[in-house]
């Protein structure tokens, strides 16, 4: 219980939240964050990104973090997958709770419908849709061996450009001299998509309920 309320403590600081649990605590977040319906809150973008610039510092090695990432990734998101298979569109009516993010499903899924099987890939790029996509493949019953491929290719090129991004950018000298900065900045970036995905949603549920 304590290593639980730590972390939770320390997920505002991703720098010390990552130097504190290590290789285990990223494996652990990125999986939850594309396997289970309970992860649409973690810092998937910034963390990777973050992980990159500490690995830089020499605290991870960025091979072993890079492969361990990926794989943690890819069976993430055949959990989620599977689970969306398994509930079928019975999910579609759950009650929005506290660990369940009903719009973000919803949201998921016109996504899932506008790009349809590349969204498994697109969706790693989207906070919401990364965590909620697997699922409606499921839901769709999308073929099995094209959600591997989409899954296994999207899980490759998130991991390794955000991780090789902060990896490389935490190599330059004025990085390392302001490592600090640089940190509060990567996470200031990585919210931009969500303040404008929230806004961007309330603007859409105005002009629904004027409609």
């Amino acid at each position: 219980m304590e290593v639980i309320t730590e972390f939770f403590q320390k997920l505002g600081n991703l720098e010390e939240l990552i130097k504190w649990g290590g290789l285990t605590v990223l494996i652990i977040i990125i999986f939850a964050e594309t396997g289970l319906l309970i992860g649409f809150f973690l810092p998937g973008d910034s963390l990777l990104i973050t992980a990159g610039l500490i690995a830089a510092q020499g605290y991870l090695d960025i091979y072993v973090m890079i492969i361990s990432l990926t794989l943690a990734a890819i069976i993430g998101d055949q959990v989620g997958y599977l689970f969306g298979k398994k509930t079928g569109p019975k999910i579609f009516k759950r009650e929005k709770s506290l660990f369940f993010a009903k719009d973000h499903l919803l949201k998921a899924n016109q996504f899932y419908d506008r790009y349809g099987g590349k969204a498994i890939i697109f969706a790693r790029f989207v906070p919401f849709a990364r965590t909620f996509a697997p699922i409606v493949a499921g839901v769709a019953n999308m073929n099995y061996r094209k959600f591997v491929t989409y899954n296994i290719t999207g899980g490759i090129l998130w991991i390794v450009s955000m991780c090789l991004a902060g990896y490389f950018f935490g190599n330059i000298p004025f990085v390392k001299k302001n490592f600090e900065y640089v940190i509060i900045g990567v996470i200031i970036l990585s919210l931009v998509p969500v303040v404008v995905g929230y806004l961007k949603h309330r603007k859409d549920s105005r002009l629904d309920s004027l409609s």
